[in-house]
Formats: C-alpha cells, sequence, structure tokens
C-alpha cells in the first residue's frame, strides 16, 4: 500500500493512493499515520478496507510528510562506500550515528529554505525507514519485522555549519525544511528487498546522485538491530540511512544550493519529491 498526508502543514489527512492513483480518504479509518497509530493491526484494517467507499482528495492538494509527529529522526552517516571517498572520510567501521531536529521535517514537495548565512547547502536523497513495532535489542534476522514501511528523504546539509562550526553534524542538518519526508509511506510487503532500490536527484535537471541501495555499507536490518542496542525504537521513528554518491560536495568544484534551483528525488517504488529553493 502506498500511504500518505494530505492538506495544510499541522492539519494533514491520511490517505491512500490507488489502482488509478486517486487519493482516497481514510480518515474515517484512522485519525492520522503517525506514532499512535502506525502498527501491525492498522495494515490489517486497512487489507480489508473496500477503497471505493472512501471519498476521493483532489490531487491539487498539498502533499504533507508521510509521517505525523515523528519521535525521532535518526540518520547514518558514510553508509555509501562511494560517498564516504568523495566526501574524503574513511569508511567507518561501525554505522555513524546522529539525529536531526524533527522541526525539519516537512512536506515532499515544499519549499527548500536556505538559512540565513548559507553558502554550502547541500542535497543527500536517501532512503527513509519507518518504524511500526517496538523495537529494543532485536537481532538482524528480526529487525524487518518491525520495520512498517519505506519512504524518500533529502537529508538537507549546510555543509559549513555541519564541518566548519565546531561540535556535532546536527547544527547543519536541522534548519526547517531540511528533511522532506515522503510523498508515500509504502508499506513493507511491496518492499520485499530494501537493498534494490534504485536512486537518482538532479538539481535544475541536471542529474548529480543516480545510485542504488543495494552499495549500502550496512543494509537495512543491520541498522535496525545495531540501533535497537542503544535505544528503543518505537512505532513513527524515522531512520534515514545514508546517501549514494553525488552529493554538490563533492563535486569538482563544489556545487550548492542557491534561491530558485529544482531539486527532483526519487526513489523507484517510493515515488518523487520536488522542492525548490527559496532563501529563509
Amino acid at each position: 500500500m502506498k500511504l500518505i498526508r494530505l492538506g495544510a502543514p499541522s492539519h494533514e489527512i491520511p490517505a491512500i493512493v490507488d489502482a488509478t492513483g486517486a487519493y482516497r480518504d481514510i480518515s474515517a479509518l484512522v485519525a492520522d499515520l503517525s506514532a499512535d497509530t502506525l502498527s501491525p493491526s492498522l495494515l490489517d484494517r486497512l487489507r480489508d478496507l473496500d477503497l471505493t467507499t472512501c471519498p476521493v482528495i483532489p490531487k491539487e492538494t498539498r502533499v504533507g510528510p508521510c509521517v505525523g509527529r515523528v519521535g525521532k529522526l535518526i540518520c547514518i552517516g558514510l553508509n555509501y562506500a562511494d560517498h564516504a571517498a568523495e566526501a574524503g572520510m574513511e569508511l567507518p567501521k561501525e554505522p555513524i550515528v546522529f539525529m536531526k531536529a524533527p522541526t525539519a521535517i516537512c512536506g515532499p514537495n515544499d519549499p527548500l529554505e536556505l538559512p540565513r548565512g548559507s553558502e554550502k547547502t547541500d542535497w543527500e536523497l536517501e532512503l527513509g525507514v519507518v518504524i511500526g513495532q517496538r523495537a529494543k535489542y532485536v537481532s538482524p534476522g528480526d529487525a524487518l519485522a518491525h520495520v512498517f514501511g519505506y519512504c524518500a528523504i533529502n537529508d538537507v546539509s549546510e555543509r559549513g555549519f555541519q564541518l566548519e562550526r565546531g561540535g556535532q553534524w546536527v547544527k547543519g542538518k536541522s534548519h526547517d525544511s531540511f528533511a522532506p519526508l515522503g510523498p508515500w509511506l509504502v508499506t513493507a510487503d511491496e518492499i520485499p528487498d530494501p537493498q534494490a532500490l534504485s536512486m537518482t536527484l538532479s538539481v535544475n535537471e541536471r542529474v548529480f546522485q543516480n545510485g542504488s541501495s543495494a552499495t549500502m555499507v550496512f543494509g537495512v536490518a543491520y541498522l535496525v538491530s545495531y540501533l535497537s542496542q542503544f535505544m528503543t525504537l518505537m512505532p513513527g521513528d524515522v531512520i534515514s540511512t545514508g546517501t549514494p554518491p553525488g552529493v554538490g560536495m563533492g563535486q569538482k568544484p563544489p556545487v550548492y544550493l542557491r534561491a530558485g534551483d529544482v531539486v527532483r528525488a526519487r526513489i523507484a517504488g517510493l515515488g518523487q519529491q520536488e522542492q525548490v529553493c527559496q532563501l529563509a
């Protein structure tokens, strides 16, 4: 199933994308797609739902982030060998873990704000993993059973703030609009192998990222298990699993986002995002 949240910011309603591509309002069944509702029982109820009885929502309705009220937005750094090489950083022996502020989350097509003083705002298309069951000390073999679904994320990063201002990466990762989420939350049953998804990102029609989740250093099952050793993962938590090569920082010379630039990002089976950059 392809689930989606539609409407004005903080007033989104849940919907499902039917076989024709129409948006069907499912708010009579579930109040939202969030920590309070994501569960195996929700999947069972959705499977039994007659979509023809659900109202159609106009296509021009704003698309919100595909998960509401995210508790933790956990990110993995340098999880593609080629990206680590282009960043000039050593491949990690264990996953590099950092957080983005939940206030960075926005809809997949909302404007991308360039922070005040920014000169090095960059893009990073990533596979997002949405937790559907509480996970604590889970094994890699059991880890995927705790995943509700998958989505696309652009882990937008201000490289000067991230790397030149001291401290941890969170400063360069957490500006408003730096985590477009969606458009779809695709349930795990539709993605039998999360390590076989093509990923592309373009800026102003020029393709910069053209990779695959197959080249992750640490796969989804390992990451869910690994993180669950350090923190309890809860329904609605999102893991952003790292980016393939092709980020702006890695170009020669580097290329960074400017007002008016159009970023388009797509992961096979998970839909496409589009952001227009504007000054904060």
